[in-house]
């Protein structure tokens, strides 16, 4: 499949108060941006776990990004500033299996920023389409799709036997 055909998943946990605005403001206004963007409206991206973005990409996504408030102003403070540090992780994470850092991708923007919003995750879908599909959920890793071990070869907490 090359790059040109190929048209990729994207997730994007969004900020109810200002990602999301966002999208909704580029919509209103016309500004497009690729209909590959899935967007998850979160209360604040701080909700927004390692394992959360772990499992969109298991699920098939070729990308995620979490799009948050400019810095200092988040309204729950630090939320933003912990998404930050998650995706931060997760690309970190990312790049020890093998798999593209570019893959998950921070972004902050205010409710205003309809336009830029729809720049951004254009530009992410660009990119995303130069690396091809994801090899996470083609189990393209060792052991499970993000290289650990399947649930059922892992010992029972209480017993220490392994469930089959």
């Amino acid at each position: 499949m090359s790059p040109k055909t190929f048209e990729p998943e994207v997730i994007a946990f969004c900020c109810r108060h200002c990602a999301y605005a966002a999208a909704d403001l580029a919509g209103g206004a016309r500004a497009s941006y690729p209909p590959a963007i899935k967007i998850v409206e979160l209360p604040c991206t701080g909700r927004a776990s390692v394992l959360e973005i772990l499992h969109a990409l298991e699920e098939g996504a070729d990308g995620v990004v979490v799009a948050g408030c400019l810095p200092g102003t988040c309204h729950y403070l630090k939320g933003n500033t912990h998404a930050r540090q998650r995706v931060d992780h997760v690309a970190g994470l990312l790049k020890k299996i093998g798999i593209e850092d570019q893959r998950a991708r921070m972004i902050n923007i205010s409710a205003a920023m309809g336009a830029q919003f729809a720049e951004k995750v254009t530009e992410f879908v660009e990119t995303i389409k130069t690396l091809g599909p994801s090899p996470i959920a083609r189990g393209g890793c060792r052991g499970g799709p993000l290289g650990v071990p399947e649930k059922d070869s892992r010992p029972n907490d209480l017993t220490g036997q392994v469930e089959r």
